[in-house]
C-alpha cells in the first residue's frame, strides 16, 4: 500500500469530490438500512394481526428514530392501510437511496477520471523528461504499457475499489450497530463466519498480488512484441518471417494468458467462499431465531419481524462483503502497477538545467575542447580528445567511415548527452549554463533515421515552427526540392502519411525532415547524412538551395560521403571517435590521406554517374 501513498495529492487535489462522495455513500446506506427496519415492523404487524393474541403496537425502541416516527403514524392506521402505507415507504426510501447511490458515482468516479488524466499527463510530461539513454534502455512497448493498462488500473483504485470499500465501511457499521441495538446475540451469531472470511481474504490477497506483477510484466512483454512487428512489418514480409513472429507472439500471448488463468482462478475463490459464508450466515440466523420464537412465545423480544429483519441485514451485506476480494484484488493490481509507474516517475534525468541556467541568444560560435564521451549503455568510447572551433555563419563538414564517431557529434551539440570530459561552448558560454529548451529551440537538426508523425504532410513540416503560416510552408517545401511532389498528391500538403512516414519514400522523407528544419530558421543547422536515399540531381538542388539558405548561418553536416563542390569553410575527417584530418578539399587531397582515399572509392564506385556532389 505504500506505492499508493504517491495518489495521495490528487486525493487532496479533489477532495471536494471525495468528501462528497462520502458523504452520498453514508446517505445511501442510511436510506436503505431503514428498510429492514420497516420490513421487520410489517411482518409483525400481519403475524399479530393474523393470530389476534398478540399485543397490536408492533414498534421498537431499537429502531431509528426516523422509523419510529413513522410507526407511531402508522399505528393510528387500519391494517390495510398500514400495509398499503408500508408498502410507499419502502419504495420512496429504495428511490432515495438510489438517488444518493447515483450522486455518489457521480462524485467518486468521476474523481478517479480526473486522477486518470492527471496521472496520465504526469507520466507523459516526465517522459518527455527523461534522456535519451533512458530510451536506448527501454522498450516502448513497455512505456506504452505503463501509461495506459497501469494507469487505468490504478483507476479502477481510485474509483471503484475504493467507492465499494467506503460503501463496505458504511453498509457494515450501519448494520451491525442496528443489529447490536436489536439483538446481541443473533448479531454474534451472523457475523461468525467473518473472522474466516478475512484469514481468506489476506491468504488470497498474497498470491493475487504476486501474480499480478508476474501478469503486467509480462504484458509489457507482449506489448513491445507486438509495436515492434507493426513497426517492422515491411522487413517481416521481405523475409518471410510471419511465421516465425506469429510463433514469437504466441508463445508470449501463450505465457500472459496461463498466468491471467491462474489469477482469475484464485479470484474465484472468492465468490463461491463468500456465497458459502453469507448462506451459513443466514441459515444460523434463521436457527436461532426460530428457537428463540418458539421457545420464548409471546415475547416481544423475540418476534418473526426480527428474523426477517435480520435476514435483510445480512443480505445487505452480502454485496458489500463479497465485493471485499473484487475490493483486494483490484487494490493489489493497483499496488503492482504504481510501482512500475512510480519505477520511471522517480527516475531523474541526467540531462537537466543546471541552478542559474541562462536563457540566451545564440550567435552561433561553437567550440570544443578535449572532449570525451562514452555512451553510458554501452561502455563504448565513441569521443576522444575531440578540439574544434566553428565560428558563426561557418559551414563544417564532419566526415568518416560508419561507428567513428560523427553522429555522436550531433548529439553532445543538442545536449541529449552529457560530455565526460573538456569542454563545450556556446560563444564562450559551456553548455550545461544554457537552459536546455533555450539551446534546442534555437537550433534545427535534421537526424540520420528520419521520424515523420501520423498526420498530414503540412503538419509535418510545421512540426519545426508551429506558428509557421501557409507560405512558410510552402517555400520550406521548395527549398527542400520535395514542394512539386508533395502538389502531386491528390489531397497535396494535407496528404496524410502513414505510421513514421511508411507511405512515403525514403528520399520524400528525407526532404520533409529538412523542410520540417528549414522552417524554424535557426542560427545554427546540423544536417546527420540527410540525403542518402535521395538521387544525384536531387542531391544537387537541394544542396543549391541551401547554400543560399545557409549564408549567415553555422552549419555542422555530418555524412559518410564526401561533396567537393560545396564551399565548405573546414572539414574535418573523423576515425575512431578522433580527428584524423581537417581543412578544405583542396588541402585535405593534396595531403593524400584518408579523405584522399575516402574520395578516390567514392569516385570510383560512382564512375557511372557525373559531378555527384557529396556532403
Amino acid at each position: 500500500m505504500k506505492q499508493l501513498s504517491t495518489l495521495n495529492k490528487y486525493f487532496w487535489k479533489y477532495r471536494w469530490y471525495f468528501l462528497l462522495g462520502i458523504i452520498f455513500v453514508v446517505l445511501t446506506n442510511y436510506f436503505r438500512i431503514l428498510a429492514p427496519q420497516i420490513t421487520g415492523y410489517v411482518v409483525n404487524t400481519v403475524v399479530n394481526t393474523i393470530s389476534r393474541n398478540a399485543p397490536q403496537h408492533t414498534g421498537s425502541n431499537n429502531y431509528d428514530w426516523l422509523v419510529q416516527m413513522t410507526i407511531q403514524y402508522f399505528n393510528a392506521l387500519d391494517f390495510k392501510t398500514r400495509i398499503l402505507f408500508t408498502g410507499i415507504i419502502l419504495l420512496v426510501l429504495a428511490v432515495i437511496s438510489g438517488f444518493f447511490m447515483f450522486l455518489m458515482r457521480q462524485t467518486i468516479i468521476v474523481m478517479s477520471r480526473h486522477i486518470e488524466f492527471d496521472q496520465k499527463n504526469e507520466v507523459f510530461t516526465h517522459y518527455q523528461k527523461l534522456d535519451t539513454a533512458f530510451y536506448k534502455m527501454h522498450s516502448t512497448g513497455d512505456l506504452m504499457n505503463r501509461i495506459s493498462e497501469d494507469v487505468s488500473r490504478v483507476r479502477m483504485y481510485t474509483g471503484p475499489a475504493l467507492m465499494y470499500f467506503i460503501n463496505l465501511a458504511a453498509t457494515i457499521g450501519f448494520s451491525v450497530y442496528f443489529m447490536l441495538r436489536s439483538d446481541v446475540k443473533l448479531t454474534i451469531v451472523a457475523l461468525c463466519p467473518l473472522p474466516i472470511l478475512a484469514f481468506t481474504i489476506y491468504f488470497v490477497n498474497t498470491i493475487i498480488n504476486r501474480k499480478s506483477e508476474r501478469i503486467q510484466a509480462l504484458l509489457s512483454d507482449l506489448t513491445t512484441n507486438a509495436q515492434e512487428s507493426y513497426s517492422g512489418i515491411r522487413v517481416i514480409k521481405s523475409f518471410v518471417q510471419e511465421k516465425n513472429m506469429f510463433s514469437f507472439f504466441k508463445n508470449n500471448s501463450e505465457s500472459y494468458r496461463s498466468n491471467a488463468l491462474s489469477l482469475a482462478k484464485t479470484e474465484a475463490i472468492y465468490f463461491p467462499s463468500m456465497a458459502l459464508l453469507i448462506g451459513l450466515s443466514t441459515l444460523m440466523t434463521i436457527l436461532v431465531g426460530a428457537l428463540d420464537v418458539v421457545n420464548h412465545p409471546g415475547n416481544p423480544a423475540y418476534s418473526v419481524g426480527k428474523i426477517a429483519e435480520f435476514v435483510l441485514y445480512i443480505q445487505m451485506l452480502t454485496f458489500p462483503v463479497s465485493a471485499i476480494g473484487w475490493t483486494a484484488s483490484m487494490t493489489q493490481r493497483a499496488v503492482a502497477s504504481q510501482r512500475r509507474i512510480n519505477e520511471f516517475l522517480h527516475l531523474q534525468p541526467e540531462i537537466k538545467n543546471a541552478p542559474g541556467a541562462v536563457d540566451q541568444v545564440l550567435q552561433g560560435n561553437i567550440s570544443f575542447e578535449k572532449v570525451n564521451f562514452t555512451y553510458p549503455h554501452t561502455g563504448i568510447h565513441a569521443i576522444k580528445d575531440f578540439s574544434l572551433e566553428v565560428k558563426k555563419g561557418e559551414k563544417i563538414a564532419i566526415v568518416g567511415r560508419t561507428g567513428s564517431g560523427k553522429s555522436t557529434i550531433a548529439q553532445l551539440l543538442l545536449r541529449m548527452y552529457d560530455i565526460n570530459d573538456g569542454k563545450l561552448a556556446y560563444d564562450g558560454i559551456g553548455i550545461r549554463e544554457f537552459k536546455t529548451e533555450s539551446l534546442r529551440s534555437q537550433m534545427s537538426y535534421v537526424p540520420q533515421d528520419v521520424f515523420l508523425f501520423s498526420d498530414s504532410i503540412k503538419n509535418n513540416i510545421r512540426f519545426g515552427n508551429a506558428a509557421a503560416t501557409e507560405t512558410e510552408v510552402f517555400d520550406a517545401a521548395k527549398q527542400a526540392n520535395i514542394y512539386n511532389e508533395i502538389e502531386g498528391f491528390d489531397e497535396k500538403f494535407e496528404t496524410l502519411v502513414g505510421e513514421r512516414g511508411v507511405t512515403l519514400s525514403g528520399g520524400q522523407k528525407q526532404r520533409i525532415s529538412i523542410a520540417r528544419a528549414l522552417i524554424k530558421k535557426p542560427e545554427i543547422v546540423i544536417f546527420d547524412d540527410c540525403l542518402s536515399a535521395v538521387d544525384a540531381r536531387t542531391e544537387k538542388t537541394i544542396l543549391g538551395n541551401l547554400y543560399e539558405y545557409l549564408q549567415d548561418r553555422t552549419a555542422i553536416i555530418i555524412t559518410h560521403r564526401i561533396f567537393s563542390l560545396f564551399n565548405f569553410d573546414k572539414i574535418i575527417v573523423m576515425d575512431d571517435g578522433r580527428i584524423v584530418e581537417q581543412g578544405t578539399h583542396a588541402a585535405l587531397m593534396a595531403k593524400n590521406g584518408i579523405y584522399t582515399e575516402m574520395y578516390n572509392k567514392q569516385q570510383a564506385g560512382e564512375s557511372s554517374e557525373t559531378s555527384r556532389v557529396f556532403f
